[in-house]
């Protein structure tokens, strides 16, 4: 547990990841005040990076639970081992014939063969998935729920139960408590919207593209290898870059992607060669590619020496 923001903070910046004084507040709160955290923006912000931070900084073990459309219930919490218990019976088929021997009727023997069944629906055959390995864990957990907005609302309403009480009900054993409850950070892409319900249990954290002096911390921190002027202006390009309408603006890992790029490449500076072969490491799709080289060409987003795409040399853009 720890006792200030400031700690939080330096926990956080150990693990390298550069929290924001709103994230390191969130995250002070959540642990002790015991609640879920539910953390929003676009995608490729640090969400999950967070939850492996914070798992890493308070030395518990990470659970994530990847979530996709179809997910359910019980691919979330457990399965039976059919092929284990399949192999059981049949390496325990003599012991079963001499259970069911002198039984004098159907009726006996499935009598019998029923109240042996607490055998085959035991602890040794359950396949633990996220939610109860989390629940069932001996040492206290990071329960890290990701991209919970892929799922449907009939999923969001089960899992707000498990989030409520920390127990999950299976019939052939019962109710199983939580042993530890577990840190929870449940992260969204705003794909969707989520239900009140499932945000009034949490306390909420927006996390946005980060400003250009946090990002060229981060790129500092995680790319050490780049020249400090060269990180300077790339991330002032693509801090540029997010300003034009695209259909998806270059995240932090594609930032980072770029600057490891960069270093592989040996560049000294950004040109126009080197941004025009590298650009596909930031943007993913045609139409934004197309749009960010004709706001380069025209100067938007940096400077063009000659007035042609071919010439033109990128100085940053203090």
């Amino acid at each position: 547990m720890f006792n200030t923001i400031e700690d939080v903070k330096a926990a956080l910046t150990a693990q390298e990841y550069i929290a924001s004084d709103e994230i390191a507040t969130v995250l002070f709160l959540a642990q002790k005040l015991g609640k879920p955290i539910l953390a929003e923006g676009p995608a490729g912000v640090g969400k999950t990076e967070l939850g492996k931070a914070w798992a890493a900084a308070v030395g518990q073990e990470l659970i994530r639970m990847q979530c996709y459309e179809g997910l359910d219930e019980t691919k979330a919490l457990y399965e039976w081992e059919y092929a284990k218990q399949m192999l059981y019976t049949q390496l325990l088929r003599d012991k079963l014939s001499q259970v069911l021997a002198d039984s004098q009727s159907l009726t006996e023997a499935a009598d019998r063969l029923a109240s042996e069944e607490d055998v085959f629906f035991s602890e040794r055959f359950l396949l633990a998935r996220p939610l109860l390995k989390a629940v069932r864990s001996e040492q206290p957990v990071v329960l890290l729920i990701d991209e919970i907005d892929r799922t449907d609302p009939e999923f969001e309403a089960f899992l707000l139960e498990v989030l409520s009480d920390f127990q999950v009900s299976i019939p052939e054993l019962g109710t199983l408590q939580a042993r530890h409850v577990p840190g929870v950070i449940l992260t969204s892409n705003n794909t969707r919207e989520l239900s009140e319900a499932l945000k009034r249990r949490c306390l909420y954290l927006y996390i946005d593209y980060p400003d250009a002096e946090a990002e060229l911390q981060i790129v500092r921190l995680k790319v050490p290898d780049l020249a400090p002027k060269l990180a300077k202006d790339a991330v002032a390009l693509v801090q540029r870059l997010r300003e034009l309408d695209m259909k998806k603006r270059p995240s932090i890992s594609e930032t980072l992607d770029w600057a490891k790029a960069l270093v592989m490449l040996n560049a000294d500076s950004l040109d126009a060669v080197t941004i025009e072969n590298t650009l596909t490491v930031l943007l993913k799709h045609e139409a934004d590619i197309l749009r960010a080289r004709r706001a380069l060409s025209s100067g938007r987003l940096g400077n063009d020496e000659s007035g042609g795409r071919s010439g033109m040399v990128y100085r940053g853009l203090n």
